[in-house]
């Protein structure tokens, strides 16, 4: 098994460090809508584009999958694994910053939302862009969606699919055989 270099537990120590506090801000703006916004009319920041609601949103976007907690903590947790393994195993190379990056983003939304889950049985979302009658969302939400449109990007314009061979068991297969 490899062992991990100094350089890469600086780089995991600085992700956990990123992730808690991006959780920290996602939680912090959440205790805000409710201090300010729950039981209150919405606060219009800009007129007919952006107002600040409070929801208590007990399913996924768009109201699907109403009151399904155990299954959107299952998936968080899945994400959340699936992430902290990618980071274990993502070389230490310049091109891969930004999925290092993105993988962080998209873990603290996962788990700011997971915390609301599990904490009060619902999400508070509190953004609203009533220009396109857009579902109201939160900060988590944009950590994960401004994460996967971006990763998507990569994966499309810059990153190849052998620059995903590190992730690939042939590769620790082959390894195994060797040794």
């Amino acid at each position: 098994m490899n062992t991990l270099t100094g350089k890469k537990k600086l780089a995991l120590i600085i992700d956990v460090i990123a992730i808690a506090i991006l959780i920290f801000l996602d939680q912090f703006t959440k205790h805000l809508a409710v201090v300010h916004l729950k039981d209150q009319e919405s606060k219009v920041i800009i007129p007919k584009v952006l107002e600040l609601t409070f929801l208590k949103n007990r399913g996924a976007a768009f109201g699907i999958l109403q009151d399904q907690k155990v299954f959107f903590v299952m998936i968080a947790v899945m994400i959340l694994v699936v992430i902290a393994y990618v980071l274990f195993q993502l070389p230490m190379e310049k091109k891969y910053m930004f999925l290092q990056i993105i993988l962080v983003m998209i873990a603290s939304g996962a788990a700011g939302n997971m915390i609301d889950r599990v904490r009060n049985d619902y999400v508070v979302d509190f953004i609203s862009f009533v220009i396109i009658n857009f579902p109201i969302f939160n900060v988590a939400d944009i950590y994960v969606t401004v994460s996967t449109i971006v990763f998507i990007l990569l994966f499309l314009l810059y990153y190849k699919e052998k620059d995903f061979d590190f992730l690939s068991f042939k590769q620790q297969k082959k390894y195994r055989e060797f040794k």
